[in-house]
């Protein structure tokens, strides 16, 4: 599994789940979770955001482009097909819907973030505990609610102390902005050993001691061996 912070290729993400990965929205790839895939860069299709306390408001899908549909963006976001059949939107709308009603627990999403072409970042676990469908100009779209949810941390799992394993996946979430300035700054390597594969974000000064994530200084890419050798140490 993932730990928060990865990057990770395409071909990787979709070998953890099972599936080639090819649309954003994928309920219930695996009995105990779904997969959303997102992007705040600034040519992103759709407006997904975070919150300061890192809770994702996701932006639902567009109908595909047809002959009866030239443009998408001008319609509003479909929850089911033409014959009836749910849709993404549909599926995860009723999931929110049937935690809201007390009917089910809330679905586990796992969020993973495009970062540049070809270089994604697993942003965590979250909740899906709502689903609104909200005006956006002249057309309606889906608005999804995902909360971070606890599950273990690379480096408090590695350690000694299972009691400290738990830790919220978003308390130290850091911008899409800073994680491609930090890309670009370190040239996709891990500034240790250069080495390309099994990168990590890590914080210069762990955000346990009052380090920074949404600063370009304090964020740089390691390799998972220094990065679990590093630890939440003051270097």
């Amino acid at each position: 599994m993932f730990r928060l912070g990865d990057l990770i290729s395409h071909l990787d993400m979709s070998r953890e789940e099972g599936r080639h990965l090819q649309q954003g929205m994928n309920f219930r790839v695996r009995p105990g979770h779904s997969v959303v895939l997102m992007s705040r860069r600034p040519d992103a299709p759709y407006a997904d955001a975070v919150e300061d306390d890192g809770t994702i408001v996701y932006e639902g899908h567009d109908a595909p482009k047809s002959k009866g549909i030239p443009n998408p963006k001008a319609v509003d976001q479909p929850d089911r097909s033409s014959k009836g059949r749910l849709l993404q939107n549909g599926l995860f709308e009723q999931a929110a819907i049937a935690f809201q009603e007390g009917e089910r627990e809330a679905e586990r999403v796992r969020v993973y973030e495009k970062v540049f072409d070809g270089v994604w970042t697993y942003n965590g676990l979250f909740a899906l505990t709502r689903a609104d469908r909200v005006p956006a100009g002249e057309r309606i779209v889906f608005k999804f609610r995902l909360e971070p949810l606890a599950e273990l941390s690379a480096d408090l799992a590695a350690s000694t102390h299972p009691e400290r394993s738990l830790q919220l996946v978003h308390a130290r979430p850091i911008p899409t902005a800073v994680k491609r300035a930090v890309w670009q700054r370190d040239n996709g390597r891990c500034v240790r050993c250069g080495r390309t594969d099994n990168l990590h974000f890590d914080h210069i000064l762990p955000y346990s001691k009052g380090g920074a994530s949404i600063t370009v200084d304090n964020v740089q890419i390691l390799c998972a061996e220094h990065n679990l050798a590093k630890g939440a140490r003051i270097e």
